[in-house]
């Protein structure tokens, strides 16, 4: 009896343990939804935090967004008000580039048919001083301060900061050494038109384009084209034959080995004219910086190639005592002192003229076409020989003379061609846009 009344005491006792066990586990699952309820209120506070951060961020930058807009559009609608004018359209500058090579050209034919012709006038009449006339052929460059002040004195009425002149140091440095070439070229056209008949020696500096087209090709990287090729071929044809007829024009007083001295003179003055327009290219393509090359750029590169090729014929004539001759031969002159001092200044100013006209049709198209300009015009000084100098003008030098109009007519023709497929290249993208729309 009393160990079974002790199981039963001991069987409640287990019960007991069990209920304070179980009402333990409630405990604790109440208090584990506590924390979960405590840990959820907190994160739901710190993402309630972070999306009111970030929605103050977003306000603040729309905010900023729109000063910058309001800022920007005042910038616009003031640059609007105190902008200068626009820009002449697109075919103004074509119109006045094709002037400025008209120009450009008859300045080449001027000072190629008359500068030769006075030069030779002056060897006709007692003249002998080689330095003298290699002197006159870029002594005429202070006549470029005109067109250059008039340029400058616009430049200022329109800009009162604008620059007395656009050379660079590095521009400045190359046109002196094209002026030193210029200088050498010079003497060496000029040492051999005293051995030649103008008509000879024409025929020589004819090859400068066979030389220009190689300088050109080689230096600048200048493009053949089938109508060049035939220029060149045709001129080249025309100087080849007026040369077989020069065998007999030696003129009196010049020895045959004098002769030949000159032939081979004025080929070097042609080599060296051939590489000169090619470098000039060059200095207007790599030299001129980022800044566009304008004509007063050109006149003014052509100041300083005049002034370093002038003073390099003054050392020659300062060493050749040349100075000191000029009124001697003044008064012994075969046509006068004043006429004298006439022909000399017109060849100065012809070829002040020549020179300018060159560059100009170097700037506005390309050295080849400089050279085809020289060369056409070679049956013109022929001409202009047998008219003023009595010099014999025979049926070579007419087929001469047509073979150098087909010529130009051959390089004008294939220019033309080039023109209209770069105008038929610029249009197709236009055509293309408006047929997708």
């Amino acid at each position: 009896m009393m160990d079974f009344r002790l199981d039963i005491r001991n069987f409640s006792g287990v019960g007991t343990v069990k209920s304070a066990m179980d009402a333990d586990k409630d405990g604790v699952a109440e208090n584990e939804e506590n924390v979960l309820e405590s840990v959820t209120a907190v994160s739901d506070g710190k993402l309630l935090g972070q999306v009111t951060e970030r929605r103050d961020r977003a306000a603040i930058l729309m905010e900023r967004i729109a000063a910058m807009e309001i800022q920007s559009t005042n910038k616009l609608i003031s640059h609007h008000h105190s902008a200068p004018p626009p820009p002449p359209p697109p075919t103004h500058s074509r119109r006045a580039k094709f002037l400025l090579t008209i120009l450009s050209c008859l300045l080449v034919s001027f000072g190629d048919c008359s500068g030769p012709i006075f030069l030779r006038i002056y060897y006709l009449h007692g003249g002998r001083r080689i330095w003298l006339t290699s002197f006159l052929e870029t002594a005429g460059f202070p006549l470029l301060l005109i067109p250059l002040s008039i340029s400058y004195l616009h430049r200022r009425r329109s800009n009162p900061s604008a620059p007395l002149h656009h050379l660079t140091p590095r521009l400045l440095l190359a046109s002196a050494g094209l002026g030193v070439i210029t200088g050498l070229d010079d003497f060496l056209y000029c040492y051999g038109l005293n051995f030649l008949p103008v008509s000879t020696s024409s025929v020589l500096i004819a090859s400068q384009l066979v030389f220009t087209a190689i300088f050109a090709f080689l230096i600048v990287r200048q493009k053949f084209t089938p109508f060049s090729v035939n220029a060149v071929a045709l001129l080249t044809i025309g100087a080849v034959i007026l040369a077989l007829h020069t065998s007999g024009d030696r003129p009196a007083g010049v020895t045959a080995a004098g002769y030949w001295k000159g032939f081979v003179l004025t080929i070097g003055a042609a080599a060296l004219c051939g590489l000169f327009f090619p470098l000039v290219e060059l200095t207007y393509d790599k030299l001129a910086g980022r800044a566009a090359v304008t004509y007063t750029l050109v006149m003014e590169m052509q100041l300083v190639i005049g002034f370093f090729a002038t003073g390099f014929c003054a050392v020659g004539m300062i060493v050749n005592k040349d100075f000191q001759a000029i009124q001697r031969e003044a008064a012994e002159y075969g046509l006068g002192e004043t006429k004298y001092y006439l022909v000399i200044i017109a060849a100065a100013i012809f070829w002040q003229c020549f020179s300018l006209g060159a560059t100009g049709v170097i700037f506005c198209v390309n050295s080849l076409l400089s050279g085809i300009i020289i060369a056409v015009f070679i049956p013109v000084i022929e001409v202009l020989a047998f008219i003023f100098l009595h010099e014999n003008f025979s049926s070579e030098k007419g087929v001469a003379l047509l073979l150098s109009l087909w010529g130009l007519a051959s390089y004008s023709y294939g220019e033309y061609r080039q023109a209209q497929e770069k105008k038929d290249l610029q249009r197709a993208p236009a055509l293309s846009t408006v047929a997708a729309v």
